[in-house]
């Protein structure tokens, strides 16, 4: 009984507001696979660089630097490994050697920072589309509310009869176009503010392992030195 309540619904609603419930559709679809992907992606990310991290730790203890290379590589949908890559390739000539230049630490400084804005880059991909949809998914439900409530009134003015009657199919088309559209954006709304969350949860992790990583070497060219 419900289902033939909703298809008679449809096939009394105009064609825009039929119109504004499709786009709310795609919408919903397509803010729907973002958050898949988004969480797919985070979830290999964290997953990969809890293996990643103790075993580059321990390559860098012993100083393989094209160890410690090929396992980040191996790790490639780590987070850190993509960083932490980037910076030991530019100290990669030193791997047999001890006496580190400073250049090539600044230079790996630099890696690592381009490195970090890179991968945080790739990971806010997705996520503006989810924050715009919903911003903006209510007002194209309230759209539909506007022309529900515009065919209402003007149904009344053509039949000439006032009541409940002569407008239910205007505010039910307005009522369901209004529901669907918050029924799109809260969903966004709320990955959104996760993932943007994650984000900033990976971007300190990428920027205290950097931090560390150069503090290694640091520390490895000052006992050479001493």
């Amino acid at each position: 009984m419900g289902q033939m309540n909703i298809l008679e619904l449809w096939n009394a609603m105009g064609w825009i507001a039929k119109g504004v419930v499709i786009i709310l559709l795609l919408l919903s679809a397509y803010s729907i696979s973002v958050m898949i992907e988004r969480w797919l992606t985070y979830r290999n990310a964290r997953k990969q660089s809890r293996l990643f991290t103790p075993a580059v730790a321990e390559c860098l203890k012993d100083g393989k630097i094209d160890e410690a290379i090929a396992l980040g590589e191996q790790y490639n949908k780590s987070h850190l490994a993509k960083v932490l890559v980037s910076g030991l390739h530019e100290l990669q000539a030193h791997a047999k050697s001890k006496d580190i230049p400073g250049e090539s630490i600044e230079a790996s400084k630099r890696a690592l920072e381009r490195a970090t804005a890179i991968v945080i880059e790739d990971f806010k991909r997705g996520l503006g589309g989810l924050a715009t949809i919903g911003s903006t998914a209510p007002f194209v439900g309230l759209f539909g509310t506007t022309i529900g409530i515009i065919n209402a009134f003007t149904g009344m003015k053509t039949e000439e009869t006032a009541g409940i009657a002569a407008v239910a199919g205007g505010i039910a088309e307005a009522l369901v176009t209004t529901a669907f559209g918050l029924f799109v954006a809260v969903p966004a709304v709320w990955a959104y503010n996760a993932f943007t969350n994650r984000v900033e949860t990976f971007t300190v992790e990428m920027d205290n392992s950097s931090s560390e990583l150069i503090d290694y070497f640091l520390k490895r060219r000052s006992e050479t030195r001493g």
